[in-house]
């Protein structure tokens, strides 16, 4: 039995509609068994070929991870693939700090250019590569760059003093994005207060991950309510993976197939290798597996092993077409506008999902509904 309804959250697109997106594993863990790397899945050709499965197969948009890891990184990688794509956006991670921020903001709008105004941005307030910061500076790091990212994208000029940049004053000539009305979307997740509260002030969309169902409620009827605070609203998604087939028990058969060949020192050793390892947002993962029956289940269809193996989400939608289906009508229902699935392996498991769930759902483009594409392009002279 599914439980009982959940009370919806206000959100910024109204309406019963999602937009789905799959995930293209930049960071070299796509495989058929977890804690089993399969190098040849972390060239720049699978990768590839991964975003134009996806685009072929009807999904909005598709992630692309950042981490330092081997695999491919994310600006190079969606500029090198964006002229093979004529229809999917690209939600690119972006980590704060790796880029002087007005230098970010011309990348941004070159690439946002190439895509022509297919690109989102998924903005990551992780630790750079090799230290361990300190959570305020972050936080400072996080808001001051997506403040320069917005007045570079809709103002004539930068103005900007702050303790983590100092006085910056630029025209904004050089960065203007082809999405006129706000330049690209803004996705973010985070755990602490200190994330939440930078979503809450200055971003478009609040990415979880797996939770039980009123866990979920709870984080964005907090995160609604920061940002009600602010006079904004948001919406809201969930980055989740996925098993689907014909019958529920075929589904679990696979969950158990993908598991067949995991060593708990090995997968402990891939997970601990990323940079997100020690993070509130996996320690929270973490919590959430101790909570599972024998099977991984810690409500009906949501199977947590995965977290066994990987950092970040470590959960999966496990169950049968229509019962997947009703799943994500609930999560909807809630308020959850945008969802990122994935599965093991990627491009086969894309194809089950887009054979049997894809045309049940409202996909759209969250870009398009909140009007971020213009009918032309942007151009300068």
């Amino acid at each position: 039995m599914l439980q009982q309804p959940i009370e919806s959250v206000p959100v910024r697109t109204t309406g019963r509609v999602c937009e789905v997106s799959w995930f293209s594993d930049l960071c070299g863990e796509d495989t058929e068994f977890l804690s089993v790397r399969d190098p040849a899945r972390s060239t720049f050709a699978h990768c590839r070929n991964i975003a134009l499965t996806a685009e072929r197969l009807g999904f909005s948009n598709l992630l692309l991870p950042t981490s330092y890891m081997t695999g491919q990184e994310v600006i190079p990688f969606a500029a090198g693939v964006a002229p093979d794509l004529q229809k999917i956006s690209l939600l690119t991670a972006i980590r704060c700090g790796e880029m002087h921020p007005p230098m970010l903001a011309r990348t941004l709008a070159s690439l946002d250019q190439m895509l022509e105004g297919r690109l989102t941005i998924n903005i990551i307030n992780s630790d750079l590569p090799g230290y361990r910061e300190d959570a305020n500076l972050r936080y400072q790091r996080c808001a001051e760059t997506i403040q320069i990212l917005k007045q570079a994208w809709t103002q004539d000029r930068i103005e900007h003093d702050g303790p983590i940049y100092g006085k910056i004053s630029l025209a904004t000539d050089p960065v203007k994005p082809y999405q006129q009305n706000g330049g690209p979307l803004l996705y973010f997740g985070g755990t602490s207060d200190g994330a939440r509260d930078v979503c809450a002030r200055y971003c478009d969309v609040f990415l979880m991950w797996p939770e039980t169902e009123e866990l979920l409620y709870g984080n964005m009827k907090d995160v609604a309510e920061r940002a009600a605070r602010y006079g904004r609203q948001v919406d809201f998604g969930l980055r989740i993976h996925i098993i689907v087939r014909e019958t529920e028990d075929e589904a679990r058969a696979w969950s158990r197939h993908i598991m067949s060949k995991f060593d708990p020192v090995r997968g402990a050793a891939l997970k601990n290798a990323s940079q997100s390892s020690w993070s509130l947002g996996v320690q929270r993962q973490n919590e959430l597996r101790k909570g599972a029956d024998n099977d991984g289940f810690v409500e009906p269809l949501l199977w947590t092993d995965i977290g066994k193996a990987r950092s970040g989400a470590g959960g999966a939608l496990v169950g049968s077409a229509d019962q997947i289906v009703e799943k994500i009508n609930r999560y909807i229902d809630m308020g959850i506008r945008a969802f990122i699935f994935s599965g093991y392996p990627l491009m086969e498991e894309a194809e089950w999902f887009a054979r049997l769930v894809l045309p049940r759902l409202p996909n759209v483009t969250l870009a398009r509904l909140q009007e971020r594409i213009p009918a032309k392009p942007f151009l300068t002279v």
